[in-house]
């Protein structure tokens, strides 16, 4: 009995010997990989949804330039020392006597201008912002190459009056700290129209003026309120331009783009009656678009020649900058400088 269960035993164990070793053909060494379930399967990453593109928060600009280049449309920028011996007045015309001109300040910063250094700074100026000049230098410019004093304690501020096209464009913002910083000046700009401009030299308000409106130039050369400086020909010296432009709304409902020239542009703008907006102010500018009107509307500065057109034609009496901003919000047209204009459109319409 004792030798059946022991032989039942052994039976058993060789069995069990035999069921584990069953078809596994894999050596002792070699792991077994895992099931499925105990993988640890990396996840893929779960990437962030990408971020919107900033958004610009400048308004954007309708506004565009329909027509540039044309013959009549130069815009030439003089300068003008004061002549401290002018007959200067009041607004109401009345003479004023002990008016102080800082002539030495004034020549200073006439001569800078007319340096190699004023004059490439000003023809360079918008190139890295543009991608091209907004001031160009006139053929044949009046150069200065001598010594530039500076600035005493008497003479380091000037006083300059000029048109806004200069300052609203920013060309003044870099060449004036260029000045100063090298010759110790501090310089106050009054910026307005060139006729408000030329008025406040007349009443002693300016040391000299920089603008552009050959014909209000010359009468205040004839008046006796300027004076040829030391090295130079001439009162008036004339040294940079651009162009104006004529802008509108980009769909052009006066067909502007198309016309031969800006002398049709004009024609159509008012033979339409489309809004137009007129600086009004005796300025430069305004000077310039009060020529480019057909004679037949009559269109001058006094406000009863237009006053059978006020529904499409709007006197504005205000800087550029102001006024490009009307000429957007009212989808109408305008002639500008195409500096200012260009600072308008990078600026999202915005004018400080």
């Amino acid at each position: 009995m004792k030798k059946s269960l022991a032989w039942l035993l052994t039976l058993v164990l060789l069995l069990g010997l035999l069921a584990g070793c069953g078809n596994n053909s894999k050596t002792p060494d070699e792991p077994t990989p895992p099931s499925n379930s105990d993988q640890n399967t990396p996840t893929p990453p779960v990437n962030d949804p990408p971020e919107a593109p900033p958004t610009d928060p400048s308004p954007t600009v309708d506004t565009m330039i329909l027509k540039e280049a044309d013959d009549k449309m130069i815009n030439t920028y003089t300068l003008l020392a004061v002549d401290p011996n002018a007959p200067f007045t009041d607004a109401d015309g009345k003479a004023v006597d002990g008016v102080a001109v800082n002539t030495a300040g004034a020549e200073a910063l006439i001569q800078w201008l007319l340096s190699d250094e004023g004059l490439t700074m000003a023809a360079e100026y918008g190139q890295a912002d543009f991608g091209d000049s907004l001031f160009y230098l006139l053929e044949g410019a009046p150069k200065y190459t001598g010594d530039i004093a500076a600035a005493t304690e008497e003479t380091k501020t000037i006083r300059l009056s000029t048109t806004t096209s200069v300052n609203d464009s920013g060309l003044l913002g870099v060449l004036l700290p260029a000045f100063e910083s090298k010759y110790g000046y501090t310089v106050e700009v009054q910026s307005a129209g060139t006729g408000k401009a030329i008025a406040a030299a007349k009443y002693g308000n300016a040391d000299l003026i920089l603008v552009h409106a050959k014909s209000q130039e010359e009468a205040f050369v004839a008046d006796g309120f300027s004076y040829v400086l030391p090295g130079f020909e001439s009162e008036r010296l004339s040294f940079l331009y651009n162009y104006f432009v004529l802008c509108g709304p980009s769909d052009d409902p006066a067909g502007v783009k198309d016309c031969a020239s800006v002398l049709d542009a004009f024609a159509a703008i008012a033979d339409g009656k489309y809004a137009f907006i007129s600086r009004g102010d005796g300025s430069g500018t305004h000077t310039k678009e009060l020529s480019l009107w057909p004679e037949s509307l009559g269109i001058t500065a006094e406000a009863e020649s237009f006053k059978d057109y006020t529904k499409w034609y709007t006197s504005a009496n205000a800087g550029m900058g102001a006024c490009l901003v009307m000429a957007e919000q009212m989808h109408g047209y305008i002639l500008t400088d195409k500096a200012t204009f260009l600072t308008f459109q990078a600026n999202g319409g915005i004018m400080s």
